[in-house]
């Protein structure tokens, strides 16, 4: 993939509360890698943040570099994952990918990572 928009940040205003923010971005799309067709899904993220909470407007762009990326459903979301735990580092993440039907047949990809607050240090997916 070419260089991904940078995630930008801004400070969880409740630091002392665990609480959950969903995210949906019904309009998703990438491509095939095997047929070069574009696939259309919903990207669902959920995280209870740690200190950093993720700013929209940076995540759609980054979403967005997806749309002309070859790449498997199950990479996507792996990747999605990683690149958002690493950059506001939540003490818990999924990611949801729902495709449309193709050839009759659909597909949810759910990924999830719990990490350590500062007690343990957060870690890595």
């Amino acid at each position: 993939m070419a260089e991904k928009p940078q995630l930008e940040l801004f400070d969880n205003p409740r630091t002392g509360r665990d609480y959950t923010i969903t995210i949906r971005c019904p309009e998703f799309t990438s491509v095939c890698p095997k047929t070069g067709q574009p696939d259309f899904g919903e990207i669902t993220i959920e995280y209870i943040p740690d200190r950093k909470c993720i700013e929209l407007k940076s995540l759609k762009f980054y979403l967005q570099s997806y749309r002309n990326e070859g790449i498997f459903y199950e990479r996507l979301t792996n990747d999605i994952l990683d690149d958002l735990f690493e950059s506001c580092r939540p003490q818990w993440m999924r990611i949801t990918s729902r495709f449309t039907p193709r050839g009759g047949i659909t597909t949810d990809v759910r990924v999830e990572f719990r990490g350590q607050t500062e007690k343990g240090g957060s870690k890595s997916p």
